[in-house]
This record gives structure tokens, C-alpha cells and sequence, in this order.
């Protein structure tokens, strides 16, 4: 590997901030209006204060909601300068203890394309924090790679900083920083990049009076993103003026092959089964989508639907993200009363057993050029993975990452909560391990890149892989008693 950069350096070693805790990254007390001021009244403030946003709070001190710069630009193009700040402010913010590590509401912030995240105690307002405090884009080398990204007129560009991106992630890899907080870390930094593509070839292509948007599926939809993944993506698309979807279609597709050739350019390959948004049979209106879908849950041949479970956890990259919201929420009220499909699910969640032996501490295989080993992501880390997905999908709850599916599970009674954090740390677990063995072989390929030999771990790492896959098989044997499978 190439000797790191100076500001590879840099970012490696200023990258342990994520796990400060967020109440470390206030930096001034919060700044406040009523839902009853005016609009103007909360721009003069926020312009004096020189913030980003404003906190709407009730008599009490308790948040509303929060009015940001984007939303001031939109609300002034409208001549909305006059009306009250409670009928244009985005409601219900998301807000986190002070306590939560900030890797985790970076994740959030990914997940749900935010750029602040108020900070409570005790439901008490501490402050906010926004995407520049949480990666200190104002004082870290973060800020240049970023710069880098967004500034970035073509394609070739963009390859060298996929590039850079994949070393730093190696020397991340390599300097022990945990699982959780380089997927964050990755996922920010790869969105950035794809967002990017999107922008620039969307100006090569030119049409009116369609709303779109670019979706990723499979781990890339997940936040779970390795150095072994290929691209899992599709559009959704609604037309305004009323356009048949077949011709609405026709202008996407090119648009989307594009977009596809130029993530392979930048070392996101093509997905061997074509499953991408230039794939015509991917790239579908609202309610072709949705057609789709039932399709899939009324489908009763497990092949069928263990192949379509890639499409199941959708994330929204660029475009209007309200199509993928409203999708999502269609899909979610849906799932969780199609009883015989959640138990389709569950089974195939069962098929990857976790390989412990019988009498030695793993059941190995004897693979093409690779003795004794295990295929780490099929049975290490899918068992969590579709076990999450059917929890969440029967509980209706609209994450997608699966360490977030699994506290959410905790936090909504499927699950005991100090269960559910044993879960996901195992999971990461997992997930270290896999990324550390990438990260040291030369060459990636299908064969190699998700296969581990127990034997080369020390013993800390053994014991410790052995009870994460133990925890693995108890979330299967939940959803076993679950579904009476």
C-alpha cells in the first residue's frame, strides 16, 4: 500500500472524535424562538447570532421543532418571510442524549439526510449540533476531503478520491478503530461521492416536470458498506405532468447507466446480477414500485423472496427523498400485518446457521483454495443481518442499518434492551473481523474476500468470535419460537 499522505495521517488520527460523547461537541447554548414569531423575526436572530439553525421551543423550554438556513432560503423564495415560525418548522427534530457517542448520530444523520441533531438531558435542551460540528469540518483534515468531494467537476476526480477514501479506510483498519464507527465513517464519505456522481452526470441529461430518486439497496442501503461491495441501487420516479411511467422511463434509463458506469469507474463495480438503476425492471415509478413489492410479499417461493430481499432495505442517496419516505412508509404498514410473508422471511433468516461445531469451537469448510475456513459474511454476518430485517419489518420500523434495527427492536419491547446492544456489538464484532482480513489481502476477489481461518486469530479474538456467533444463534432461536419455526 502507498505511504499515507500527510492528511491521511491527519484524518486517521483526528477520525477518535466520533467517539466523543455529544455533549462534548456543544459549543454554545442553544439558540431559541417561539412558534408564534415571525419568520424574519428567527432569520435577524439566527444571522446575529451566526448560527445555522434555531431551536422553536413551547413556554416550558421544550423543543417544537428547528428552522434551518435551507429551510429560510426555500420559505423566502416563497415570500414567507411574514408567517409564524410554527407553520413552516420541521417538527419532531431529532434529538439524542448528551451521552450518545457522535458516531451515532452521524449514523442517523446519513440515515435520515439531516444536517443538525438537537442534544437533551433529562429532556432538558442542551444544545444542537450540526453535520460541520459533528465532523469538525471547521478545524479537521476532514473538511479538505470533503471540499474535495463537492467541488469536484468530473468523474476522474472523484476516482482519485474514491481512492483516497479506501486507503484511509485501510490505515483505519489497520490502527484498531472500531467496526461501528468506520462503517459511519465510510458511509459518509461514499454517499458524499455517490451524491456527487449523481449531480454531475443529472446535468448531462436534461428533463422537466419529473420528480426521481437514486435508491441504494443491499449493505450500501444498510451503512454496511466493506471493501468487497459492488453496487445494489434503482430510481424511483413520479411524473408531474402526468406522463405515462413507460416514457418517463425511457429518459431515466440512459441517466441511470451513466450514473452506474461512472460509480464502476470510481471503484464500485457493477453488480454481476444487474440489480441497478439502469435495469428497467429497477427504475419504476410510485406505484409500479409498490406493484413490485406486493408482488414480492404475495410471492410464496423462498427463492423468490430471498432474492428480492436486497430491495428491502432501500435508503434514499440523492433526488427528492420524499418518494423513498413515502414508499417506505406504504411498505412498512404493509409488512407488518402479511403474517405468512414475515414468516417466509423468518425461515430463510434461519437457513445461515452461525458455524459453531460440535466438537471444536468452529465448523469449517474445506473451500477451493482455502482449507478450513469460514465464509464470515454468509454465516457470520447474515444471521444478524435477516433477523433484524424481519424484526424491524414486523415492528414497522423504518430503519435500515442493522445495529440500528436492533436497538430499535430493544427500544420497542421486541427485544430486552441490554439483549439487543449484546446483539449489535456482536455484530460489529463480526464486522471487524471481516474488515481487517480485507483490508490485508492484496487482492479482493469472491473467493477470498469474506473467508477466515479461525486458526490465524489469537485467542482473545477467537473466544470473543465465538461467543458473537452464539449471540447470533440465540437472535435465530428467538425468531424460531417467534414464528413456531
Amino acid at each position: 500500500m502507498a505511504e499515507p499522505t500527510a492528511l491521511e495521517r491527519r484524518l486517521a488520527a483526528e477520525h477518535h472524535t466520533l467517539a466523543s460523547p455529544l455533549r462534548e461537541l456543544v459549543r454554545k447554548a442553544p439558540i431559541v424562538c417561539g412558534a408564534r414569531d415571525s419568520v424574519a423575526s428567527a432569520a435577524e436572530v439566527m444571522h446575529r447570532e451566526g448560527v445555522g439553525s434555531i431551536v422553536v421551543v413551547d413556554e416550558r423550554g421544550r423543543a417544537l421543532g428547528i428552522l434551518t438556513e435551507r429551510d429560510l432560503i426555500a420559505i423566502v423564495a416563497e415570500s414567507g418571510a411574514g408567517r409564524e415560525v410554527g407553520a413552516v418548522m420541521t417538527r419532531d427534530p431529532l434529538a439524542l442524549p448528551g451521552h450518545t457517542p457522535a458516531y451515532e448520530a452521524a449514523l442517523a444523520m446519513v440515515e435520515r439526510r439531516i444536517r443538525h441533531v438537537l442534544v437533551v438531558d433529562d429532556a432538558a435542551l442542551v444544545g444542537v449540533v450540526s453535520e460541520r460540528d459533528l465532523f469538525s469540518l471547521q478545524r479537521l483534515g476532514l473538511a479538505e476531503l470533503t471540499m474535495a468531494i463537492r467541488l469536484a467537476r468530473e468523474i476522474p476526480a472523484l476516482a482519485g478520491l474514491a481512492e483516497r477514501v479506501r486507503r484511509l479506510t485501510r490505515m483505519l483498519v489497520e490502527e484498531g478503530v472500531a467496526a461501528e464507527r468506520l462503517t459511519v465513517f465510510v458511509s459518509v464519505l461514499n454517499d458524499r461521492i455517490g451524491q456527487r456522481i449523481v449531480e454531475l452526470v443529472r446535468k448531462r441529461h436534461q428533463w422537466e416536470h419529473i420528480g426521481w430518486c437514486w435508491l441504494a439497496f443491499g449493505s450500501e442501503g444498510r451503512l454496511e458498506q466493506t471493501f468487497a461491495t459492488d453496487q445494489d441501487n434503482g430510481l424511483i420516479f413520479v411524473a408531474h405532468d402526468g406522463a405515462r411511467a413507460g416514457s418517463v422511463r425511457e429518459k431515466l434509463v440512459p441517466f441511470a447507466r451513466e450514473v452506474n458506469e461512472a460509480l464502476d469507474a470510481c471503484g464500485y463495480p457493477l453488480c454481476k446480477g444487474n440489480v441497478m438503476a439502469s435495469n428497467p425492471e429497477l427504475c419504476l415509478s410510485g406505484e409500479e414500485w409498490k406493484a413490485k413489492l406486493r408482488g414480492w410479499l404475495e410471492n410464496s417461493d423462498p427463492k423468490a423472496l430471498l432474492d428480492a430481499t436486497i430491495c428491502f432495505d432501500f435508503r434514499a442517496v440523492a433526488g427528492d427523498i420524499a418518494l423513498a419516505d413515502e414508499l417506505r412508509e406504504w411498505f412498512l404498514n404493509v409488512t407488518r400485518t402479511r403474517l405468512n410473508f414475515l414468516r417466509l422471511m423468518a425461515e430463510n433468516a434461519l437457513r445461515a446457521k452461525p458455524p459453531l461445531g460440535m466438537l471444536r469451537d468452529f465448523a469449517t469448510e474445506a473451500a477451493p483454495n482455502a482449507p478450513n475456513t469460514i465464509n464470515i459474511k454468509l454465516y457470520g454476518v447474515r444471521p444478524f443481518v435477516d433477523a433484524a430485517r424481519v424484526v424491524a419489518l414486523a415492528r414497522g420500523l423504518p430503519q435500515t442499518n442493522t445495529a440500528e434495527r436492533l436497538r430499535a427492536a430493544g427500544a420497542a419491547g421486541a427485544l430486552r434492551p441490554d439483549e439487543a446492544a449484546g446483539m449489535a456489538a456482536a455484530f460489529f464484532f463480526i464486522q471487524g473481523i471481516r474488515l481487517r482480513h480485507q483490508a490485508a489481502l492484496e487482492r479482493l476477489d469472491d473467493e477470498t474476500a469474506n473467508r477466515i481461518d479461525p486458526d490465524r486469530l489469537n485467542e482473545l479474538d477467537r473466544r470473543t468470535l465465538r461467543e458473537a456467533f452464539r449471540l447470533g444463534r440465540d437472535l435465530q432461536s428467538r425468531l424460531a419460537l417467534d414464528y413456531q419455526l
